[in-house]
């Protein structure tokens, strides 16, 4: 069934990493030498990336998501008493190539044919995303990439969220944007998107100022919210 306030969209625009490629994958494909510390180290590894971004963005002093992802991996490694310069090197080149999650492609394939504009807004370097997106055959699927580095600030900065309505040349009351981040579901909100929080993980939502429109658990209720047949 479709949902009213998502009827006048023009385009759906999801975050990159955690809602369409899984950031767990790397560590799950080339941690075998952590053992039972995997799992530690790659949540870790994901929430000091997080957080390196929003401080970097409130010290001024910007790094590419690049830096940023290894740096977070350093401090993981160390957290959990790794010293393994191999197995970074080995991790970073796998975050190249993250599995992308088993409802995606569909999902941009009827989206596209349903006549919708597509495209990522990431924290990721155009590097990055490219490598994504052409390991998990999604390259044609997408009008845009779009890097915060065209900005220079991390989301949730407005800058980001605009950078959407200004490549796309579409109103943010016609932008569905999608992220499994609740952080960045409330700062898309709050800048003026109709969100639909991709809650995968049965998160709780954040407590801050902009609140999705609708929650949904997969990509296929994402399907249903526009009307598009599976």
């Amino acid at each position: 069934m479709s949902h009213p306030d998502f009827a006048s969209v023009e385009a759906c625009v999801f975050d990159a990493y955690g809602t369409l490629f899984n950031v767990h994958s790397a560590v799950a494909r080339g941690g075998e030498s952590l053992g039972d510390k995997a799992d530690d180290v790659s949540n870790t590894w994901r929430q000091k990336q997080l957080e390196y971004t929003w401080l970097r963005s409130l010290m001024g002093a910007h790094a590419d998501f690049w830096q940023v992802t290894s740096d977070g991996l350093d401090y993981a490694l160390e957290a959990h008493g790794v010293a393994d310069k191999e197995l970074h090197a080995k991790l970073m080149e796998l975050y190249l190539t993250l599995d992308a999650y088993g409802d995606v492609q569909l999902t941009l394939q009827k989206l596209r044919k349903a006549g919708y504009k597509t495209a990522i807004l990431s924290n990721g370097t155009p590097e990055m995303l490219e490598a994504a997106v052409t390991s998990a055959s999604l390259k044609d699927l997408f009008d845009e990439n779009l890097s915060i580095e065209d900005v220079g600030v991390y989301k949730p900065d407005n800058r980001v969220y605009q950078l959407a309505v200004d490549r796309l040349s579409v109103a943010p009351e016609k932008i569905c944007f999608v992220s499994t981040n609740a952080w960045d579901a409330s700062g898309a909100a709050h800048f003026g998107f109709n969100v639909a929080w991709l809650n995968r993980f049965n998160k709780i939502q954040e407590v801050l100022p902009g609140k999705p429109k609708v929650v949904i658990n997969t990509l296929v209720d994402l399907m249903e919210l526009m009307g598009v047949g599976l």
